[in-house]
């Protein structure tokens, strides 16, 4: 039976419009970290009118100056072997950085950038470990700096909207959610190998896309607070030489670099009595691990998963529920961004820094996100169930 009860439930997007950017002043931006990612960063900033890219820094001697060539920008500081180095340099005069590092790096030059009094956007994970993470709001405390981290799924409408079907109590009392996603041959070595190795990455799928899939459904609750998590992770298919997702000829050196997980799964204990399943990715012997379910006691939705967890749906979604005692079910179109999600992200970190406004994406919500990568890495190397305990900040 179809219902149109829940038809304004479509035009749950934004419908402020956007307003006028003022280039009176541009923001001066500086890149940590040169990689694949950063290129995405440097592309929305380049859109951005009043947004002037000054500087970059690198670990690698001369891949900050060739990451900018190759992306033709030449009148960009590049001449600095840290991103301490680039830090000191008040002849540029940087107000914000995108930092853009592998993961075991997030949180120092995140802490050095706010201690310098310099606004940062940090790609997600938001880091490797929750005491990182707690430093990390310690030093955004201290320095009353903007500190957003790199979630822009957060930013589609699609999204937007599950939150907002929560809020609107449509569907009840929130007791049972099951999220995760993944794919099933897609381990990201055609990157590199800092995702797959431990020194660097410190965390592989848990993190990579783990970090999306939880957000997805934890912003929609209102960040309830995490309890207790018990954790599996595995990697069965990226220590396997002859993994198929490999390069031709490379898996016998990855195979052995390899010394993160390629799946991780967990039974969490929320604040409010609510529980959540979560099963994440990079390969499996499944198209799917499931679609996103959220139950409560008067309805429930389903969000269809993606084939790699692209940050949207994959499909339309759908909500089951009562109508005068009838079961029916309301099916919610697809909304489509006119926008690149890419592009909000850079542009509302842009609009926090200039107008000191709250982060767009703040560390007050991740913390619990990273609380809960945290307690299932613990949790699987344990082999039990752990409390999860969030220092004070």
């Amino acid at each position: 039976m179809a219902d149109k009860s829940m038809e304004g439930l479509n035009t749950f997007t934004d419908q402020t419009e956007a307003a006028a950017i003022s280039t009176d002043k541009k923001l001066r931006v500086g890149i940590i970290g040169c990689g694949w990612i950063a290129a995405s960063h440097l592309k929305a900033y380049q859109k951005q009118p009043d947004v002037e890219v000054v500087a970059g820094a690198d670990l690698i001697p001369g891949k900050a100056k060739a990451f900018f060539e190759k992306n033709g920008v030449t009148d960009v500081k590049t001449d600095y072997a840290s991103h301490k180095e680039m830090l000191d340099d008040e002849s540029l005069q940087l107000d914000a950085v995108s930092i853009c590092t592998y993961n075991r790096q997030h949180m120092e030059p995140t802490v050095y950038a706010l201690k310098k009094g310099v606004h940062v956007l940090l790609e997600k994970p938001f880091t490797v470990t929750l005491d990182e993470a707690v430093e990390c709001m310690r030093a955004e405390k201290e320095s009353g700096k903007v500190l957003s981290i790199g979630f822009q799924p957060r930013m589609d409408a699609n999204m937007k909207q599950i939150k907002k079907i929560v809020e609107s109590g449509e569907l009840g009392d929130i007791y049972y959610v099951q999220t995760g996603g993944g794919r099933r041959r897609g381990i990201p070595t055609p990157f590199g190998t800092t995702f797959i190795e431990n020194d660097t990455a410190g965390v592989g799928a848990l993190g990579d896309i783990g970090c999306y899939s939880l957000d997805m459904v934890l912003n929609a609750l209102g960040n309830p607070k995490p309890l207790t998590v018990s954790g599996y992770k595995s990697d069965f298919f990226g220590k396997d030489p002859k993994y198929s997702g490999y390069a031709k000829g490379k898996g016998e050196k990855y195979s052995k670099l390899f010394g993160v997980d390629d799946f991780a799964a967990a039974f969490i204990r929320l604040e409010g009595g609510i529980i959540l399943d979560f099963r994440i990715a990079w390969a499996m012997n499944m198209d799917t691990p499931g679609d996103t379910i959220i139950l409560g006691t008067k309805g429930g939705l389903r969000i269809p998963s993606t084939e790699c967890w692209n940050g949207s749906v994959g499909g339309p979604m759908k909500i089951y529920h009562e109508v005068a005692g009838q079961q029916v079910e309301t099916v919610l179109p697809i909304i489509n961004e006119k926008n690149g999600l890419f592009d909000m992200k850079i542009r509302t970190f842009v609009d926090a820094c200039k107008n000191g406004t709250p982060a767009p994406v703040p560390t007050s919500e991740i913390i619990y996100n990273q609380a809960i990568l945290d307690g299932i890495a613990r949790s699987a190397e344990l082999g039990r169930e752990v409390e999860i305990v969030i220092p004070e900040i």
